[in-house]
């Protein structure tokens, strides 16, 4: 009895500081709302910095990635306040890049290429696996192509644009899909239905 009237507590405190929680990071996203007032007023960012809304927003994203319950079962209050700020985010961001000075735009024009040029060279971290088992199993084709196809698309549309921004990492990441589809051709067709094998399989 003992114990359970200690785990009924320890359950309540818990959710009374995830909702404190919840109520103070709510207060925290609605506390730039006065500086995007005078940035709207004024159409200008001034000297204002959008680094910590971009930060704020990678935040929220990668907690609302652990508080799903398919990752971290039991602290659902994590992913509920951070999918808010994300909105939150999302839209200071797209508030600052509206009224930004052309300087402010390129720096965040830069952030872009950064980002996409990771996302596109993120599946060729196992191509030393690939290799190094002559397996394909860990390589989605799938995802390879469509990374292919997207980047090709866009790049095309950024030449069309004269868009450095747009056509330079994807023109990049049209070159990475290429790397990925060419060695996923080349196991498959060397290696047949071995490339393909479970690699537990194999080991076993």
């Amino acid at each position: 009895m003992i114990s359970t009237g200690l785990s009924s507590v320890f359950s309540g405190c818990s959710d009374a500081a995830g909702i404190a929680g919840n109520i103070f990071a709510f207060v925290l996203f609605l506390s730039p709302i006065p500086t995007f007032r005078r940035i709207i007023r004024s159409q200008s960012t001034e000297q204002f910095s959008g680094l910590p809304y971009v930060y704020a927003f990678l935040n929220c994203l990668i907690c609302l990635w652990y508080g799903m319950p398919i990752v971290s079962p039991g602290v659902i209050l994590v992913a509920t306040v951070n999918s808010i700020g994300a909105i939150f985010q999302l839209i200071y961001i797209s508030i600052f890049i509206c009224y930004a000075d052309k300087a402010k735009k390129t720096f965040v024009g830069y952030l872009s290429v950064f980002s996409l040029i990771s996302m596109f060279a993120s599946p060729l971290c196992v191509i030393n696996l690939v290799m190094k088992t002559r397996s394909v199993e860990y390589m989605p084709f799938y995802l390879s192509l469509a990374t292919f196809a997207m980047s090709l698309s866009f790049f095309a549309y950024g030449m069309l644009k004269f868009d450095p921004f747009i056509y330079v990492p994807n023109g990049i990441g049209s070159i990475l899909g290429i790397c990925q589809l060419v060695l996923y051709s080349y196991y498959s067709s060397k290696y047949g239905e071995d490339s393909r094998e479970s690699l537990i399989a194999q080991y076993a």
